[in-house]
């Protein structure tokens, strides 16, 4: 695949970068690699609808576009773990105990320090457009809101970092990573599989139906995450379906 070449929009303030830069790409096609970074997100969006806290200047907000020619709509779930790998791996160069939480938050030990909200736009059995958006903790040293359990990097090392060097980071990691869709799969798979939050011993769960104890057995390609209770049965998820207690 040919070398990524990333172009970065910086704004000082914007309600979500995701939907910045929808809208720019939908007014004038823009080149894959379009980096929307903001200083100030007066209403990033998260998974499920919920608001992502960032302290102004403080971390990375920040939405890039992807047009994966190469991965089918059914595959789509491919992307989301070359995403949420390639920010492991930068973190990872900090300290140990980063994770994914299946599907793609990102976790220090029990704590959240990024969460990815991935929208794609589909034509037929293609992919013609993917917008990922992170929110990336890096030197907030206090969280107000009344999400459960955020933590930055700078609370983890006690040092502070320059986002954009960080921004750089991740920005070739994803390059890295964003290849292997096509170029390695197995490779990516067997990586997210190594990565993932909790991945080891059993565990409690929460879908419709209540309470749980169960361990992971395995995700699947389609991204469906398979769990394995007490009594030895295996429950199959999407996204959404089943919650970690933590």
């Amino acid at each position: 695949m040919e070398k990524m070449e990333w172009h970065i929009v910086k704004l000082q303030e914007t309600r979500s970068t995701n939907t910045y830069l929808d809208n720019l790409d939908t007014e004038t096609r823009q080149n894959e690699g379009c980096v929307v970074i903001t200083h100030t997100q007066s209403a990033g969006r998260g998974q499920r609808g919920n608001t992502w806290e960032a302290e102004p200047g403080q971390n990375l907000t920040f939405s890039y576009l992807l047009r994966p020619k190469a991965v089918a709509a059914r595959e789509q779930f491919v992307l989301s773990q070359a995403v949420s790998l390639a920010v492991v791996d930068v973190l990872s160069r900090y300290a140990d105990g980063f994770s994914v939480k299946w599907p793609n938050d990102i976790y220090y030990k029990d704590s959240k320090i990024a969460g990815i909200l991935i929208e794609h736009h589909l034509s037929g059995m293609n992919i013609s457009r993917t917008i990922v958006g992170i929110g990336l903790n890096i030197n907030q040293q206090q969280f107000l809101s009344d999400a459960p359990n955020p933590i930055s990097l700078r609370q983890i090392t006690g040092k502070e970092y320059c986002l954009e060097d960080i921004l750089n980071e991740v920005l070739q990691a994803t390059a890295i990573r964003y290849d292997q869709c096509t170029e390695n799969r197995e490779l990516l798979q067997s990586n997210y599989a190594s990565a993932l939050y909790r991945k080891d011993g059993f565990y409690t769960y929460r879908d419709a139906n209540g309470e749980f104890e169960a361990r992971i057995q395995e995700v699947l390609p389609e991204g469906y995450l398979l769990l394995i209770d007490t009594d030895n049965r295996v429950r199959q998820y999407a996204f959404k379906e089943v919650a970690f207690v933590i």
